[in-house]
C-alpha cells in the first residue's frame, strides 16, 4: 500500500523512487515519466540551480516541499584568462590565443576558476542527495550557457530538467515545473561562438594596441564600434564651424491673452534659420538661392524690431489639425536603459543592476529581452487596472500588441513589465529609493501601452505686420491636448530639456483671419548654430540598436568597458572620447577597417542569430574570420611590423593650426622641435580633443614649464610654479618627493604670485575648533576641489568661497549644512586620553551612543547617561576595551 511508503524510509534517497515503485506497481507509468514524481511527493528530493542567492530565495517561496534551491553564482566555467590558468595538456599545443585552439576547429578550453571550486563542491554534494536536477538559469543565451556549463561540471547521473520562466511568481514557477525541456544546444553554441569571437578579437588585437599606442589597452568586437561612433561624433564637433544669424520674436496680445510669434519672412524673403548653415563651413549652404533669403545681422535686426513694433498686426491665416499620439511600446532592454538614463540619470550598468534586483525579487519580468510582446495575462491585468483607475473611456476596444523593431526578437518572449497578474502600483509594492523609481517607470510604461491614443490639436497662425515700406510675416503655433489617453499614465523623457518644455500644452487665443492683434514688443535675438550633440548612454544605445550592433544584454557592459579603459570619459551624461580613444580609432581605421565597419559587425550579429536558430554552423565563419586571407591573424602579423606607432598616435585638425598632438605612454603631449632633444609639453589630463583649440595649444606651447617664484620664508627652499599632466601647480623645493599643490579652479597660472604660492603650500590651513565639540577644523584642497574638514566630515566650498581666505564662521556654516543634509552629528569632545593623547568624542550611532577614540569605537553602557558622561568614565571604558585581547579568525584547515 502507498501508506507503507510513508511509514518506511528507504536506506538512501536515491532508492526512494524504486522503493515506491516496488510497493505500488500501478504507479510505474507516473514514476518513470517526467517529472518522475508528483510535485508534492514527500519522498522525492530535487535540486534546483539558479544564478544568484537573491533569485534562489525568491524562487524557493513558490516551490513545493522537497525542492532544494542553490545558487551557482553566475558562470562556473570559463575560458582561462592567461597561460598560467591553462591546463598543462593544452600548454603543449602552444595556442596563439589563450583558451581557444585556433588550429583544432577553434576548440574552446574551459576551466573552473578557483573562486568557483567551492561552489561546484557544494553543488555536487547536494546533487548526491537529489533524485532530479532542475536547471533554472535565465532564459536567454547567457542563461542557457550557464546551465550547460553546470551540467558539464557536475556530470549529473539523475534526470535533468530545464526550467524556463520570465518572471518569478507562483503561477510562472508552477507552469515552468509542468513544462520543462532540454537544454537548447543551439543557444549554447551561439553564446559559445560569441565568446570565441570576442576572445579571438581581444586577445589577438589588444597586444598590438599595447605596442603601438599604450600598455593595458583592450580591443573588443562591439566596444570598438561604440568607440568609433563617439570618436566620429567628436570629429564632427571639432570640424564644426558655427554660423551666426539674427531673428525677431514678437510678444503679441489678443484681448487679454498674450502669445509669442517668430518671424518667417521679411519683404517676401525667408529669414535665415540654423538649418540653412553648412556645419563644415559655417556659411549658408550652397544649394540655397541667396536671392530668396535674408540674413540679418545685429544692426538690421535691431532696426527692424523698432520698425515693426510700431506697425499694424493682423491675422493673415489660421489653420488647425488634429494628431493622434500613440503610446510607446512596453520596455525592452535597450529602451529601458535609454529612458532610465533620460528620466532618472542612471548609466546603463546601474539600470541593469537595479532591474536585476527587481527581477530576482519577483517584481518585474526578465529584464534582458528584445521583444515588445505582452502575454495575455499581462494585457488582461493592465486593461483591468485601466478600467478601474482611469475609466472605460481610456480603454481601447481591442488589446494592443506591438511588433519589435529589433531583428530576431526571440530570446525572452515578453517585454519588461510588472510581474504577476495584479499590476501592483509602486505605492503598494513596498519598494523604496531607486528601486521604486525604476519599478514605477516600468509600471507606467506597461499600463500606458494598453491605453487609448492621445489626441492633440495643433494650431498655426500667420500674422502679417506692415510698417511703412516694410512688411513681414510672423508665425505662432499652439498645442492643446484634447484627450490625454496614455499621457495620463506616462510621458516619454527627452535628452534635450528644451524639447521637454516644447512638448507641453501651449494654447493660442481664439484667432480668426482679419483679427487685429496688439504688439507688446519685438525682440531681436542673436544665435549661433550648434555642433552635433555628444552621445549619452541613451543615445549611444539607440544608435547601436539602430545599426544592429550588439545585443540588449551587452550594451551596459560595452559602455562600461570603453569608460573603464579610458577610451571615453563621462561629463554629466555625455560620453567624451579621450586622446587614447582617438589614437585607437586612428589605428583601427587605417589598418583594420573591416573590424570597425558597422555593416560587417552587424553581419556578425546575424550569423550568431542564425547559429542560435540552428540555421548555420559557426565553424566556417570562424575559419574565415581568423584564418582567411584578410583574416584577423594575417592583419595583426602584418601590423606588428608595418604600423608606424608615431603615425597612428598623431592627431591633427585644421582648426588646431600647425600644431599636432601625439599620444604617448604617459599621456598626450605637444612635441616642439629645436635643440638636441625635442621638447615635450604635456597636455593636462582634464583636456580632451574636443576641448582643444588653436588658442589652447598656443597657450600650452608658450607657457613656461617651470617658473621660480622665490625662497619660502619658513623652509628656506625654492618655490616653483610648474605645469604637469594635471595642470599647473606650485612646488616646494627640489627633493625626490617635494610638496606640490594644484591651483584651485579659477586661478590662472599667470595670476599666481609668490605670496599666493606660499599660502597654497601652507594648506591644509587650521581655522580653529568647533564651539561645541572642540574638534579642529581645517581648510584644504583635495581631489574634488577646495573643502573644509572636521574629523572625517568634509564639506566642499562654494564658488564664492576662497580656500585661502575662508573664515571659521563660514566653515561652521558649511559643516552644519553638510550635517543637515547627511544626518551626521558632530559629537561632543571629552578631551584627550591621558595615555594615548587621542581625542575622545561622544557620538550617536546606529546602535546607540559610543565614544570615538582613534580607530576604536567604544559602546556606552545603558547605565551611563551619554549626555552627562565624564572624561574619567570615558577613559575607564576605553581602557577596558583596549585591554581585551583582539579576536582573531581561526583558519580553516
Amino acid at each position: 500500500e502507498t501508506t507503507s511508503v510513508e511509514n518506511s524510509e528507504p536506506p538512501t534517497s536515491r532508492g526512494r523512487l524504486f522503493y515506491w515503485y516496488l510497493l505500488e506497481p500501478r504507479h510505474a507509468a507516473i514514476a518513470f515519466s517526467p517529472p518522475f514524481c508528483k510535485p508534492n511527493c514527500p519522498m522525492s528530493s530535487r535540486l534546483v540551480i539558479v544564478e544568484s542567492p537573491t533569485k534562489a530565495r525568491t524562487i524557493k517561496k513558490f516551490l513545493p516541499k522537497g525542492y532544494v534551491v542553490e545558487a551557482s553564482m553566475g558562470h562556473v566555467r570559463d575560458l582561462p584568462s592567461g597561460s598560467k590558468d591553462t591546463p598543462a595538456k593544452y600548454k603543449e599545443r602552444k595556442m596563439p590565443v589563450v583558451g581557444v585552439d585556433v588550429e583544432r576547429n577553434f576548440e574552446p578550453v574551459y576551466i573552473i576558476p578557483s573562486d568557483k571550486k567551492k561552489v561546484i563542491t557544494k553543488l555536487k554534494t547536494l546533487l548526491k542527495e537529489a533524485d532530479e536536477l532542475f536547471v533554472a538559469t535565465d532564459e536567454d543565451r547567457e542563461g542557457e550557457s550557464i546551465g550547460w556549463h553546470l551540467l558539464e561540471a557536475l556530470k549529473p547521473k539523475v534526470p535533468v530538467r530545464r526550467m524556463v520562466f520570465h518572471e518569478i511568481t507562483k503561477e510562472a514557477i508552477e507552469r515552468s515545473l509542468a513544462a520543462t525541456r532540454d537544454v537548447d544546444t543551439n543557444l549554447v553554441h551561439a553564446q559559445e561562438t560569441r565568446r570565441i569571437l570576442d576572445r579571438l578579437y581581444g586577445y589577438t588585437l589588444s597586444p598590438l594596441l599595447w605596442r603601438k599606442i599604450k600598455p593595458k589597452l583592450s580591443a573588443g568586437r562591439v566596444q570598438s564600434i561604440a568607440l568609433r561612433l563617439t570618436v566620429d561624433r567628436e570629429k564632427e564637433r571639432i570640424a564644426f564651424n558655427a554660423g551666426s544669424y539674427w531673428d525677431l520674436k514678437a510678444s503679441l496680445n489678443l484681448q487679454t491673452t498674450a502669445f509669442e510669434a517668430k518671424v518667417d519672412s521679411i519683404n517676401e524673403k525667408r529669414v535665415v534659420a540654423g538649418k540653412d548653415f553648412d556645419d563644415d563651413t559655417g556659411k549658408i549652404k550652397s544649394s540655397i538661392d541667396p536671392e530668396s533669403i535674408v540674413l540679418l545681422n545685429e544692426r538690421e535686426a535691431t532696426a527692424l524690431a523698432h520698425t515693426f513694433a510700431e506697425g499694424d498686426w493682423v491675422v493673415d491665416d489660421i489653420r488647425h489639425r488634429e494628431e493622434r499620439r500613440s503610446a510607446p511600446a512596453p520596455f525592452i532592454t535597450s529602451t529601458l536603459q535609454q529612458e532610465a538614463n533620460k528620466k532618472l540619470g542612471l548609466p546603463a550598468r546601474e539600470t541593469m543592476r537595479v532591474a536585476q534586483k527587481l527581477y530576482e525579487q519577483g517584481f518585474i519580468t526578465y529584464m534582458r529581452t528584445d521583444s515588445t510582446h505582452l502575454s495575455k495575462e499581462a494585457i488582461d491585468a493592465s486593461r483591468s487596472f485601466i478600467r478601474n483607475r482611469y475609466g472605460a473611456d481610456y480603454l481601447p476596444s481591442q488589446p494592443k500588441q506591438y511588433t519589435s523593431k529589433v531583428r530576431n526578437a526571440q530570446e525572452a518572449h515578453e517585454a519588461i513589465r510588472p510581474a504577476g497578474t495584479q499590476m501592483t502600483p509602486v505605492q503598494d509594492s513596498g519598494l523604496t529609493n531607486i528601486e521604486a523609481r525604476l519599478y514605477e517607470l516600468i509600471w507606467q510604461r506597461c499600463i500606458a501601452s494598453q491605453m487609448k491614443d492621445a489626441k492633440v490639436r495643433i494650431s498655426t497662425a500667420k500674422i502679417q505686420v506692415r510698417s511703412g515700406a516694410d512688411q513681414a510675416i510672423f508665425s505662432a503655433s499652439g498645442k492643446k491636448t484634447i484627450f490625454q489617453g496614455h499621457l495620463l499614465a506616462y510621458t516619454e523623457g527627452y535628452d534635450d530639456p528644451q524639447a521637454e518644455l516644447d512638448s507641453r500644452d501651449n494654447v493660442l487665443p481664439a484667432l480668426n483671419v482679419g483679427d487685429a492683434v496688439t504688439c507688446l514688443e519685438v525682440i531681436p535675438g542673436g544665435h549661433e548654430t550648434k555642433p552635433p550633440k555628444r552621445y549619452t548612454d541613451a543615445s549611444l544605445i539607440k544608435e547601436l540598436e539602430t545599426q544592429g550592433v550588439g545585443r540588449p544584454s551587452t550594451y551596459a557592459t560595452i559602455i562600461d568597458t570603453i569608460v573603464d579603459r579610458g577610451y571615453v570619459i563621462r561629463r554629466s551624461k555625455n560620453l567624451v572620447p579621450t586622446f587614447v580613444g582617438f589614437a585607437t580609432i586612428n589605428l583601427l581605421e587605417q589598418h583594420f577597417t573591416k573590424l570597425i565597419d558597422l555593416d560587417f559587425t552587424a553581419q556578425m550579429e546575424r550569423v550568431l542569430d542564425d547559429v542560435a536558430e540552428g540555421k548555420a554552423n559557426a565553424q566556417p565563419y570562424l575559419e574565415r574570420f581568423y584564418h582567411g586571407d584578410d583574416g584577423l591573424d594575417n592583419l595583426v602579423k602584418t601590423g606588428l611590423s608595418g604600423i608606424d606607432a608615431r603615425d597612428v598616435s598623431e592627431l591633427k585638425f585644421d582648426k588646431w593650426g600647425a600644431i599636432a598632438i601625439r599620444v604617448g605612454k604617459f599621456g598626450p603631449y605637444i612635441e616642439l622641435s629645436g635643440g638636441d632633444k625635442p621638447e615635450r609639453i604635456q597636455i593636462p589630463f582634464d583636456l580632451q580633443p574636443g576641448d582643444i583649440t588653436a588658442e589652447t595649444l598656443a597657450e600650452l606651447r608658450d607657457m613656461p614649464q617651470e617658473v621660480p617664484l622665490g625662497i619660502h620664508p619658513e623652509h628656506n627652499l625654492p618655490v616653483w610654479l610648474k605645469s604637469g599632466p594635471y595642470g599647473p601647480y606650485v612646488q616646494l623645493g627640489d627633493e625626490e618627493k617635494p610638496k606640490r599643490v594644484s591651483l584651485p579652479k579659477g586661478l590662472a597660472a599667470t595670476d599666481v604670485t609668490f605670496e599666493i604660492a606660499v599660502d597654497l603650500l601652507r594648506l591644509p590651513r587650521l581655522l580653529g575648533t568647533h564651539p561645541t565639540t572642540e574638534e579642529t577644523i581645517y581648510a584644504g584642497l583635495g581631489r574634488f576641489g577646495p573643502f573644509v574638514r572636521m574629523g572625517k566630515l568634509f564639506a566642499s566650498l562654494k564658488k564664492e568661497d576662497d580656500v585661502l581666505r575662508v573664515s571659521l564662521d563660514r566653515a561652521l556654516e558649511l559643516i552644519q549644512e553638510k550635517q543637515d543634509k547627511t544626518g551626521q552629528t558632530p559629537g561632543v569632545s571629552l578631551g584627550e586620553h591621558p595615555d594615548t593623547g587621542s581625542e575622545m568624542v561622544v557620538r550617536s550611532g546606529k546602535y546607540g551612543p559610543y565614544i570615538k577614540h582613534g580607530r576604536a569605537n567604544v559602546n556606552i553602557p545603558k547605565e551611563i547617561d551619554a549626555e552627562t558622561i565624564t572624561a574619567a568614565q570615558a577613559v575607564a571604558l576605553i581602557n577596558e576595551k583596549l585591554s581585551k585581547p583582539k579576536k582573531t579568525r581561526s583558519k580553516k584547515k
